[in-house]
C-alpha cells in the first residue's frame, strides 16, 4: 500500500473518540435455546473470538463455511451490521462491513497490522479497533472518507486509504461467505502460489449493533452468540472536529 501523509492526527483523548470509547453497548440478543451439553456450553461461552486458537489445527483443507453451509436466504432476519475481519497469516488484515451478507460491502479497508499482531490483540478481552478521519469538509458520508488513522486498543498503528475497488482476494473472500452470518475459521485459497507465500486465508465473522452517534461518529458492538458472556470487539469511526 503506498505511504499516506497527512496532517498531524488528533490524539486519542479527543472528545468525540473518548466518548465513543467508554460508550457501552446496552443491547444483547434475548434467546431461548435448548439445553446443551456442558461440554458443548463451555466450549462456546467464549464467543467468537475465542474460535480463533483452532486456527494452528486447521488445514487448507478444512472449509469452515462447507460446515456452516450457505443458505440462500438469510437465517438471521435482523437488521444487525455484519463485520469480517480477514487476510493472509503473513500478510496484513482486512475490514469489511456489510449491510447484509448476501450484499456488497458498504466499507471496505486494509489495515497497517500484520495477521499475527492481530491475533495477539484477539487475545485480550478487549479489542477496540478506532479509525480517525482527519477530513474537515464534512462534505461526505462518514464512511466516504479515503484516509483513515489507525488505532488499536489505544495505540496507532499507521494509516490505511478505504478501498473504491475490492482486491479479487477481498472478492473471493465476500463471495465464499455469500451465506454465512457468522463464524471464524480458514478458507481456501484462491490461488495455490498465494498460499504458499502468505499463508493460510484466516477469518472472523460476526454480527454488530451499529451505533451511529452523529453525523462524525459511528460504532460498532459485537453480539455474541446467544447472548453469550464473552470477548468484546468494537470498531469507531470517527472524523476530526
Amino acid at each position: 500500500m503506498p505511504s499516506v501523509r497527512s496532517s498531524p492526527f488528533y490524539n486519542m483523548e479527543n472528545s468525540a473518540l473518548f466518548s465513543l470509547i467508554r460508550h457501552t453497548s446496552t443491547s444483547s440478543t434475548n434467546s431461548t435455546s435448548e439445553k446443551r451439553s456442558s461440554k458443548s456450553s463451555k466450549s462456546s461461552s467464549g464467543g467468537l473470538l475465542k474460535m480463533f486458537k483452532l486456527f494452528p489445527m486447521l488445514t487448507s483443507g478444512c472449509k469452515m463455511v462447507a460446515l456452516l453451509g450457505r443458505p440462500r436466504k438469510p437465517l438471521l432476519k435482523d437488521h444487525a451490521t455484519t463485520g469480517t475481519i480477514f487476510g493472509y497469516r503473513k500478510g496484513r488484515v482486512s475490514l469489511a462491513i456489510q449491510e447484509d451478507p448476501h450484499c456488497m460491502p458498504i466499507f471496505v479497508i486494509e489495515l497497517p497490522m500484520h495477521s499475527n499482531v492481530f491475533h495477539k490483540e484477539m487475545a485480550s478481552d478487549i479489542v477496540r479497533i478506532a479509525l480517525e478521519s482527519e477530513t474537515k469538509t464534512h462534505k461526505k458520508k462518514l464512511m466516504e472518507e479515503f484516509v483513515w488513522a489507525v488505532y488499536c486498543n489505544g495505540r496507532k498503528v499507521g494509516y490505511s486509504i478505504r478501498r473504491q475497488q475490492m482486491s479479487e482476494d477481498e472478492l473471493h473472500v465476500m463471495q465464499t461467505l455469500r451465506g454465512v452470518s457468522m463464524g471464524a475459521g480458514v478458507l481456501p485459497s484462491p490461488s495455490e502460489k498465494e498460499y504458499a507465500a502468505d499463508g493460510e486465508l484466516t477469518y472472523i465473522r460476526a454480527r454488530f449493533d451499529r451505533v451511529v452517534g452523529s453525523k462524525d461518529s459511528e460504532s460498532l458492538y459485537m453480539i455474541n452468540p446467544d447472548g453469550a458472556a464473552g470477548p468484546e470487539l468494537s470498531i469507531f469511526f470517527v472524523r476530526a472536529q
